[in-house]
């Protein structure tokens, strides 16, 4: 089949199509597209639609070092990463629901010097999540999160704390957020 054939069959069904002498190729396309329901996320959360409602219990600081903000700060930014990506319903006793503890809070050095002082410390905090999932036991789990921050040595930690303990949260809540609802 030459090319003169090829383009003057695609000419001949477009015309056909604009015309609407071929109604059946639209029709059927319209067909599968409204007939079939797709759910599309972009948060990429896969939550089956049983799920209405989600708790989140309040997170302890049980770590031998304590931020007195911190139990709060991740509650509450799990809380907010819940609400701007599901249509989850915030109840006592949800369909799944998030409980644990901050398990761990520290720092340590790192890169010992020719002068045996440390060029980079490390800060890491470890939380503890528990999700239950009361509409698929299956997607339960109880598993200690941690994330750290390397910072320069030559400065305090409260120099640098806030904003490292706001990065690891955002860390350690996109964690907890992606093993609890996306489903890859």
């Amino acid at each position: 089949m030459g090319r003169q054939t090829i383009i003057r069959k695609s000419r001949k069904i477009i015309h056909l199509l604009i015309t609407g002498k071929v109604l059946l190729i639209p029709v059927l396309f319209l067909f599968f597209v409204t007939g079939c329901k797709v759910s599309y996320s972009f948060s990429g959360a896969s939550i089956s639609p049983e799920v209405k409602t989600v708790s989140v219990k309040y997170f302890p600081n049980r770590a031998r070092i304590i931020n007195p903000a911190l139990s709060q700060e991740f509650t509450d930014a799990l809380m907010d990463k819940i609400k701007s990506q599901t249509n989850l319903v915030f109840v006592d006793d949800g369909d799944v629901s998030f409980d644990g503890e901050i398990v761990d809070y520290k720092t340590s050095f790192l890169a010992v010097t020719g002068d045996d002082k440390s060029a980079m410390t490390r800060f890491t905090i470890s939380i503890k999540v528990r999700f239950t999932n009361n509409v698929d036991e299956d997607q339960d789990f109880d598993q200690v999160f941690s994330r750290y921050k390397d910072y320069d040595a030559t400065k305090d930690l409260s120099e640098v704390e806030d904003a490292l303990v706001e990065a690891i949260i955002t860390d350690i809540v996109e964690d907890v957020f992606n093993q609890a609802f996306v489903n890859w």
